[in-house]
């Protein structure tokens, strides 16, 4: 009898799964009701419910840090827990935050709100203007990357009747004075592009229907977004605009306080920052302006009104190495920060501009520990006083978040987050590196218990994109429920991630992402080899960009692993240019419409290679209703596949939880601990607390 593997590589459009896309049609979602009380019901009982309470409780704690940015005089936290569960936006002042219990002013209550506008409202964003007490509210249903924009007051706590307000779409908004709102929406006929993100640039005046808002700027529906994003830091009010082409690159203009527009004559791929009259780029490429090639990564900075006069004359702040890259840059009263990877190591550098030039100094008294990010406190970089905040955590220690006051004191510890696992007995090792098909070095971190058994239960995750980096945080979910219990853990820095510059990215992007599979393989395979554990012992996570990866192990390498949970995941490589943001990926994968791209991407669409009487191993593919970012289509799919093909492929969608794992605490703690539930069954691990 011969099993109905569509869609094929032979035939990739002849997809029979296409009614699972139906976000909310009727027979999709009786699939999906079937298949959320089959999961729950094979992995749900007793020990799920027990460990989803016990995860839900430390994610509640009164005393988690509350994460805060500073407004005027102000420091304002969303906060979450058991009694507030979609959060309390709250304000209070740096010498109360210093107290061990600080005493807050509740701002809005938002699961106050919800309740009284039978909406299922989260707070995703706040936009706030330099002395005015006015805000702009973005308001999510069930944590979707849409919103609905609200004007609201600080002083009375209340939204304003007859101020601004916006119908859901994707997008925000900047204020340019108290009564003109800079609207980077795509609410509106015409206002999306091809990604759904806005196409233009509006001025919104207080009182005007905003169909009658005027365009500023608009890109064409083929490029990924354009935002506008007002600057009080120069002498004059400016607005920076970006038009982001694809995810990597984009141009910038400068619009003056007279509105006059300015396109900046500068390479796409950059990142660029600017404060008062200075600014600097990290570039993409190797670029050879004014008779001299800087190459790739370097950052540059000078003075903007000398750039704008024609000056070329650029002084070189910072030059990668191999495995050396810039992570992040930013201004703080004046002084640019460059956040760097020297080995994975973190390190930070501050660069001040003079006439004289530049001086550098190295920001000090950091503890030399896993990771450590730095930021402003203050929201409006016009109110800076330098002040910048750090965290500071491992996989066994956890966060510290220190005040660093002017950017040059030594720091002050604010907060320390509380010990929600014990970790005696465990070490974290960070100088594993495995060997990757084409030979290079792929390193990881492994936290657990010392020594190898040869028979360890190891949760093994990893990203591998978007340049993004991959740190070793302090996970307490992963510590309490597997570490604790005699369980080790696993981080890949996979080529496509960012940790060693755009040469890591490039290699693991496009035609390149089978690499990136590759190094992950090549991780499991090397745990192994160590001795530490079993291939059938390792239980694999990703998500998002990581279940293209996850996806890739169970076709491509199913005997490197005993189970696999794949989260929010992209998965159809032929599709998902097509559904919701997917087009504003291209620049990471491919374009499938071209057969030449068609080529590479067909190798890893995992939907498209599965194939019948493999020895794969169980997974569990979960993902939300409320994902408009990443169409829950591809989950809905693959697992439907796989099951008629007679797979042990499993389950799982909540209607909330945008892309992420759910609207609250409680909620995000039960997707986890179902997620965990099954690896440990599946890789045979009956752990301490079973």
């Amino acid at each position: 009898m011969t099993v109905d593997d569509r869609p094929t590589l032979s035939a990739p459009d002849d997809d029979p799964w296409l009614w699972l896309e139906e976000i909310e049609g009727k027979q999709a979602l009786d699939f999906v009701e079937r298949q959320n009380q089959l999961t729950l019901a094979a992995f749900g009982g007793p020990a799920f419910v027990r460990d989803r309470d016990t995860l839900a409780a430390i994610y509640d704690r009164p005393d988690n840090i509350p994460y805060v940015s500073r407004r005027g005089s102000d420091l304002h936290n969303l906060w979450k827990d058991a009694a507030n569960p979609r959060g309390l936006w709250r304000r209070t002042t740096l010498a109360e935050f210093r107290k061990a219990n600080p005493a807050w002013e509740t701002m809005l209550d938002i699961d106050q709100l919800a309740a009284s506008e039978g909406e299922d409202w989260l707070l995703s964003q706040i936009a706030t203007m330099p002395g005015s007490s006015r805000a702009i509210l973005s308001l999510s249903r069930g944590g979707s990357d849409a919103v609905t924009l609200r004007e609201f007051d600080l002083n009375t706590k209340s939204f304003v009747a007859g101020g601004f307000t916006l119908p859901e779409a994707k997008g925000g908004v900047d204020w340019l004075d108290a009564d003109t709102l800079l609207l980077s929406s795509a609410h509106g006929e015409g206002m999306a592009t091809s990604s759904g993100y806005a196409r233009t640039v509006r001025l919104w005046r207080r009182g005007q229907p905003v169909d009658q808002a005027e365009i500023i700027i608009e890109t064409t529906a083929d490029h990924m977004v354009i935002y506008g994003m007002a600057d009080d830091t120069g002498a004059a009010p400016r607005v920076w605009i970006v038009d982001q082409i694809d995810f990597f690159n984009h141009a910038v203009w400068l619009r003056d306080a007279a509105g006059a527009m300015t396109k900046l004559d500068l390479p796409t791929g950059i990142w660029m920052q600017a404060h008062g009259d200075w600014f600097a780029i990290k570039l993409r490429k190797d670029w050879s302006i004014a008779g001299r090639t800087y190459t790739a990564d370097t950052v540059l900075g000078m003075a903007l009104s000398a750039f704008l006069a024609g000056s070329r004359n650029f002084a070189v702040l910072f030059e990668p190495a191999p495995r050396r890259a810039l992570q992040g840059l930013f201004w703080a009263a004046g002084k640019l920060m460059l956040s760097i990877l020297d080995e994975l190591r973190p390190c930070f550098e501050i660069c001040t501009p003079s006439a004289a030039g530049w001086s550098r100094e190295t920001l000090g008294g950091l503890p030399q520990i896993g990771v450590v990010d730095i930021w402003p406190l203050d929201r409006h970089p016009s109110e800076s006083n330098g002040d910048l905040l750090a965290n500071v955590q491992d996989p066994l220690t956890p966060p510290s978040l220190l005040l660093i006051e002017r950017g040059v004191a030594s720091p002050t510890v604010l907060k320390q987050a509380p010990k929600t696992f014990t970790a005696d007995g465990l070490v974290v090792t960070q100088q594993h590196e495995a060997v990757s098909i084409d030979g290079e070095r792929i390193p990881y971190v492994q936290s657990g218990p010392a020594g190898e058994t040869g028979d360890a239960p190891v949760y093994l995750s990893a990203y591998g994109g978007f340049a993004h980096s991959v740190k070793p945080y302090y996970n307490a979910a992963l510590g309490k429920l597997w570490l604790e219990r005699g369980g080790t853990i696993v981080q890949a820095n996979l080529r496509g991630g960012g940790e060693f510059g755009t040469r890591w990215h490039d290699a693991g992007r496009l035609a390149g992402k089978r690499l990136s599979h590759d190094d992950f393989a090549a991780v499991a395979a090397d745990l192994v080899r160590r001795g530490v554990t079993t291939s059938k012992r390792i239980a694999a996570q990703g998500g998002s960009n990581g279940g293209i990866l996850i996806t890739n192990m169970l076709v491509r390498y199913p005997e490197r692993f005993g189970a696999l949970f794949c989260t929010i995941p992209l998965i159809d490589m032929r599709r998902y240019t097509k559904l919701l943001a997917g087009a504003s990926w291209i620049a990471e994968y491919g374009d499938p419409d071209k057969p030449e791209e068609w080529d590479w991407l067909k190798t890893y669409s995992a939907y498209h290679n599965v194939k019948a009487a493999q020895p794969y191993p169980p997974i569990l593919i979960a993902t939300t209703r409320r994902d408009d970012r990443v169409h829950p289509g591809h989950a809905r799919k693959m697992a439907a596949k796989l099951q008629a093909m007679g797979y042990e492929a499993w389950f799982y969608e909540p209607a909330a939880g945008g892309h992420g794992y759910g609207k609250d605490n409680k909620e995000r703690a039960g997707f986890e601990v179902l997620g965990y539930r099954f690896l440990k069954e599946k890789i045979g691990w009956r752990d301490g607390a079973a």
